[in-house]
């Protein structure tokens, strides 16, 4: 009876730690998609946008405590369009595969879309003026607010992160989210790099508007080539 007992008991620890290891497995990002994801964020990081242009200028204008809270704002509002994307696209997900992967399709050729817009925009370049930038008394609050009203940073992510999130593994809201903060995480980490450098990058970002072309046409291909390959591998 003892014996019996014994191998019941050997055989159910073996069948929770094979569980065990299935639910790891299914809760790893595919390593490849991930590597692709985490190269196409790095680089929409440090590409000048509105957000780092808007950081550079509260930073110049207030000094670098303004520019580390308008960093610190932008990543709050990024992190809330985060979470109601993150609930979107689950809800879509609840209601039908189809819907997933027509959002997905969406998506790519929304990336191609704001790629050629970034490479036309970088070819009529007229310079940088901070001079219409709003200025408050919160940089904190006003960073939070200016992420959290703009519409187009809820529509990138919800275009850019669905492109990598694997429904097959189940937790698609946490996908979600964790892809998505660590986008957030790497744009705010170039803020602050901004931020600390503001004097020279200020001067090169403003100055130089060949830098800018430059950047802006290289980041405008990436997501062209990056919406393209999304859109094909999602049709195999």
């Amino acid at each position: 009876m003892k014996g019996a007992f014994r191998r019941w008991l050997l055989a159910a620890s073996a069948r929770r730690r094979y569980n065990h290891k299935i639910m790891l497995h299914q809760t790893v990002f595919d390593s490849a998609r991930f590597l692709i994801f985490l190269s196409a964020a790095i680089l929409l990081a440090i590409a000048p946008g509105p957000g780092m242009l808007y950081v550079l200028a509260r930073t110049l204008a207030g000094g670098r405590r303004d520019g580390l809270l308008s960093a610190l704002g932008t990543f709050f509002g990024g992190t809330v369009h985060v979470f109601a994307a993150a609930a979107g696209i689950s809800i879509i997900l609840a209601k039908s595969a189809l819907a997933f992967a027509t959002v997905k399709y969406l998506g790519a050729g929304y990336l191609c879309f704001l790629g050629i817009r970034m490479i036309l925009d970088a070819r009529t370049d007229e310079g940088v003026s901070f001079a219409s930038l709003p200025r408050g008394r919160n940089p904190f609050w006003q960073g939070v607010m200016t992420e959290v009203l703009n519409p187009k940073t809820a529509l990138f992510f919800l275009s850019f992160i669905p492109q990598f999130v694997n429904r097959g593994n189940g937790h698609v809201f946490l996908q979600f989210v964790l892809l998505g903060t660590l986008s957030v995480t790497l744009n705010t980490s170039a803020d602050i790099v901004v931020t600390l450098l503001a004097g020279p990058l200020g001067q090169r970002i403003r100055g130089s508007a060949r830098f800018r072309r430059r950047q802006r046409t290289l980041t405008g291909a990436v997501m062209i080539g990056l919406g393209t390959y999304l859109a094909l591998g999602e049709s195999k």
